[in-house]
């Protein structure tokens, strides 16, 4: 399962996450930027905290929040790439993922839908889906989508064209709700308001994501 940032994970399929464990299944969770420029490019805060001390801070709210899903911490993987920057860095995010997915032969992947508005997010559907390609994976892919572009349009032209593709799917959850809720409060930095700084969290968007089905867009 990869995320662009520590939280995407929680967000994007924390429910199936619980869920693929409860039925004995080996997750991964691999991490890809270190989330260190959310406050600075939302809420202009350059300091208290810095990005680095952000970077730590959401560090462990990931490892918290993982946990709390059922995934052991060793299998939680950081990257470390500069946030907002993923797509300098793709050949040596390639090697990396490539050498993850080699080792690990998942059965299943999870990543971000290639329309996401973030830069990271597509990157990263990128970046897995070349890496894929390259190692000759024929596991289903599993997209997941934290924020459209043309967030209002995006998801009613989605639902319209898979009318003809059938390629969306949702996942009942409900049974793991309550573990999906309480892994995404762990996201302090951004459900709260943690420095002197600031005037409002960084989101207040969560309960979007917190429902009884988590919707993919599949590809085999």
């Amino acid at each position: 399962m990869f995320a662009p940032h520590p939280d995407d994970e929680t967000w994007g399929c924390g429910g199936v996450i619980a869920k693929r464990i409860s039925q004995g299944f080996e997750v991964i969770v691999v991490v890809m930027t270190d989330g260190r420029y959310a406050f600075s490019e939302v809420l202009g805060i350059e300091s208290d905290p810095t990005p680095e001390e952000l970077t730590l801070i959401r560090r462990k709210e990931v490892m918290s929040a993982t946990g709390i899903l059922g995934v052991p911490s060793d299998n939680v993987l950081f990257l470390d790439f500069v946030d907002g920057k993923l797509n300098e860095f793709e050949k040596e995010a390639e090697e990396k993922v490539a050498g993850i997915l080699k080792k690990s032969a998942p059965v299943e992947v999870y990543f971000p839908y290639r329309k996401d508005c973030h830069p990271d997010h597509r990157a990263t559907n990128q970046i897995v889906n070349s890496c894929l390609l390259k190692v000759g994976s024929t596991s289903p892919r599993y997209q997941y989508s934290i924020e459209r572009t043309h967030s209002r349009l995006g998801p009613i032209i989605d639902k319209i064209q898979n009318l003809f593709r059938r390629n969306m799917i949702n996942v009942d959850v409900s049974d793991f709700l309550h573990l999906k809720d309480k892994a995404a409060k762990e996201f302090k930095s951004e459900i709260s308001v943690i420095s002197s700084k600031q005037e409002r969290p960084l989101t207040n968007k969560i309960s979007k994501y917190l429902k009884k089905t988590e919707t993919f867009y599949v590809e085999r």
